[in-house]
């Protein structure tokens, strides 16, 4: 095991221990990091997004001191850690370091929209063990109108892990968003995940409760 870089903190929103069966399989401690490239319209974590004075920097060592304290929990029941955020794939130097540092026994688990750089993806695919991949919606108009960003990355993304054999180890979360996208195109976005290799579907409904930053960024400015 080589020695993981302990100079290279990150900001933390948030650690949240003793979770289950909600991300990922086992007892999990829920990992946020601050700082995301989409600003949706219903976020369920805006505070990663602005105010990072109230985050703690923490380096994988830190963190891997503090989240020890649950390996057994990890261990019996074959959970470990879920990176959210935020945008958790932002900081994947930092998830590799952490994980040489817990080994393979924890079981590491990346909540992303996956809209970062193919590089990065590439780097994770060899470290996470589950994927839970929140696509929004797969018409590229629809996704523009909801986080405000192309979802390029997106698909070039779930191409590289469909290509690494890696489509079976992701459960990719399909919402119904009010007022952005229908059962229609909800269905639309399944098949086409289908037809590039995925199984594994989350369908459920957002709560609408609006991103502050999102209805700033798309409210006219009064004359």
């Amino acid at each position: 095991m080589k020695n993981a870089n302990k100079e290279s903190g990150a900001l933390i929103s948030g650690i949240s221990r003793h979770r289950l069966a909600t991300d990922g399989e086992g007892v999990t401690t829920l990992v946020g990091f601050h700082g995301c490239p989409l600003c949706c319209g219903y976020c369920l974590n805006p505070h990663t997004l602005k105010d990072p004075s109230k985050c703690r920097v923490y380096t994988p060592l830190d963190l891997y001191a503090e989240a020890r304290l649950d390996e057994i929990y990890f261990l019996a029941t074959n959970g470990g850690i879920t990176f959210g955020g935020g945008e958790p794939a932002l900081h994947h130097d930092f998830i590799a370091d952490f994980r040489e540092l817990c080994g393979t026994d924890w079981r590491i688990t990346l909540e992303t929209s996956l809209n970062v750089p193919v590089e990065a993806i590439e780097s994770l695919s060899n470290i996470v063990d589950e994927f839970i991949i929140d696509i929004k919606d797969m018409n590229p108009e629809t996704y523009r109108r909801y986080t405000g960003r192309s979802n390029e990355r997106v698909r070039q993304n779930l191409g590289l892990l469909a290509a690494r054999g890696r489509a079976g180890d992701c459960l990719i979360r399909i919402p119904l968003i009010p007022g952005f996208n229908s059962e229609n195109d909800r269905k639309n976005s399944i098949d086409e995940l289908k037809s590039i290799g995925f199984s594994r579907f989350d369908l459920f409904t957002y709560i609408t409760r609006i991103n502050p930053l999102w209805h700033e960024e798309n409210t006219p400015a009064k004359s």
